[in-house]
This record gives C-alpha cells, sequence and structure tokens, in this order.
C-alpha cells in the first residue's frame, strides 16, 4: 500500500513537470516571447495560460508596465557657452517585445542605450538656447521636444518612451559664483542706465511744466492787464458820465476823497490857509 502512494506521488510530480514544461502563464502586466532553440516564434500579448511545446521552446517575459530610467547627472553647454549640471529621468515601456530583445535583449541594455540617446537630445536641445531660457523660460517646451525625439529614435529598438523631464539644472560648483557676479554686475549696470533714462525722462517733465507754468503766469498777466485797462476805461467812463451829469457834486466827491486818503491822525501839511483845497472845508463853516 505504502508502495503505491509512493508511486502515485511520483506520477503527480512527473506529471506536474510535465505540464510545466507544456504550459505557461502571461500576467496582464506583462507579454510574452516564445523562442523555439534560440530563435523567436511569436510574440504573446494576452493574459492567461498557454501552450507550448516542451523542452524545444523556452518563454521569455517582458514588463507591459511604464518603466522609470533615472540618468546620472551630466555636463551640458547652452547657447551662451554656459557649462549647466543637469540631472533628468525618464518613463518608458517595452512597445514590441520581438524588436526589444532583438535589439536590447534586457532592461539593462535598454537602460544603458536610453542613456545615450536621452543625453544626445538634451545636448542638442540646451545648446540652442540660453541659460536664462532653460532654467525659467522654455524649460518645458524644450523637454516637449527631447521627449518627442527620443522616442522617435527609441521606436527602433521597440521602445516607446513616453516623457522625459528634467529634475536638477545647476550651475557646476566652480562656476556658480562667477556667474552669479557677473550676473550682479550686469543687473547692476541695468539699474544704473534705468535711473539714468528716469532721470532724463524726469528733466524733460520738469522743464516742460516749467515752460507751461511760464506760459500760464505770462497769459494770466495778460489777461490781467486786459482786465485792468478795462476796468480803468469803465471807470473813466463812469467818471466823465458822473462829471457830466452834476459837474459841482462831483468835483465835491473827488474833494472828499482826497481829504479821506491824504489825511489822517498823523499827517501834517504845511499848506496855505487860503488853498483852493480848503475850499468846501470853508464853506462849511
Amino acid at each position: 500500500m505504502k508502495k503505491m502512494s509512493a508511486g502515485i506521488v511520483i506520477l503527480l510530480l512527473l506529471g506536474a513537470v510535465a505540464l510545466s514544461q507544456v504550459l505557461y502563464t502571461v500576467d496582464q502586466t506583462e507579454s510574452a516571447l516564445v523562442l523555439q532553440l534560440g530563435k523567436p516564434m511569436r510574440t504573446v500579448f494576452e493574459p492567461g495560460l498557454h501552450l507550448k511545446t516542451p523542452l524545444a521552446q523556452q518563454v521569455l517575459f517582458f514588463d507591459n508596465r511604464v518603466l522609470e530610467y533615472d540618468a546620472a547627472a551630466r555636463v551640458v553647454i547652452t547657447q551662451d557657452k554656459k557649462n549647466l549640471v543637469v540631472d533628468n529621468y525618464a518613463k518608458w515601456r517595452i512597445k514590441d517585445p520581438l524588436k526589444f530583445y532583438q535589439t536590447m535583449r534586457n532592461e539593462t541594455g535598454a537602460q544603458a542605450r536610453l542613456d545615450d540617446i536621452i543625453y544626445s537630445n538634451l545636448r542638442a536641445e540646451l545648446g540652442k538656447y540660453t541659460l536664462s531660457q532653460v532654467v525659467s523660460e522654455n524649460r518645458s517646451h524644450i523637454m516637449e521636444d527631447v521627449s518627442r525625439d527620443t522616442s522617435a529614435m527609441a521606436l527602433s529598438y521597440g521602445i516607446e518612451v513616453v516623457d522625459v523631464r528634467i529634475k536638477r539644472a545647476d550651475l557646476p560648483e566652480e562656476n556658480e559664483n562667477h556667474v552669479f557676479g557677473r550676473m550682479q554686475a550686469e543687473r547692476e549696470q541695468e539699474a544704473k542706465r534705468y535711473r539714468s533714462e528716469g532721470e532724463e525722462a524726469a528733466i524733460k517733465i520738469r522743464a516742460e511744466a516749467d515752460k507751461e507754468r511760464t506760459i500760464l503766469l505770462a497769459e494770466a498777466r495778460r489777461k490781467a492787464e486786459e482786465l485792468k485797462g478795462e476796468g480803468d476805461a469803465t471807470a473813466t467812463r463812469i467818471y466823465a458820465e458822473a462829471f457830466g451829469q452834476d459837474a459841482e457834486f462831483f468835483e465835491f466827491i473827488r474833494t472828499m476823497d482826497a481829504y479821506k486818503s491824504s489825511m489822517n491822525e498823523e499827517t501834517f501839511l504845511v499848506i496855505s490857509p487860503d488853498s483852493e483845497f480848503f475850499r468846501f472845508l470853508k464853506q462849511n463853516r
């Protein structure tokens, strides 16, 4: 009985081994490449159980998910001849397992090839722009171009590059102080230019204001003289009309005005009492 049980166990084990040589499972996150004596036979994308020829065929599995490649920092020269240390990463996936196997063999080879392609495209694209444009203005546009060019080149290796991004873009340590000092000097020179232009504009504005002030004052004086002349003419006319209506009363009023303007408590007059100036005073006695 024990010998029969042992035989059953052995048969089951042999059956399991035989099944493992005939069946293989493709996960939904994977694709498979079936090789026969080292020669690619077919590519399997559908998940589930599949058959293969035992011993003669072997199956290689490739990850279908988006993979990440993190590159080491490298130096790139910008259009204005600045050294820039760029640290980038990329997201990619295996699009054609057969072509990938024939050209790259595995993910390690793919990472090495992507490193060369991405660095080459980064160096070419960043070389078209100045340091300030790379750092602040055109980074997203640059990375779109790099992603597009890299993906186009990687297709020949069965790879699709989803995205390429710059994590960090810094100046080399030995150049930072020099570049920052030059940038500061440029900004100070620009500030001086702005102050000079502002002072020049202020002088022009003040000169224009003084000119307008002079014109306005001259116009006001002219208008005042005209009004004064018109007033004097009107007063003379009124006096003449009043004199014509009653000459004696007009003479009396004018004399009273003269008394009022010429005499007060501190006035001393040296004049003859018979003077014509006091004729109305004499008549009032």
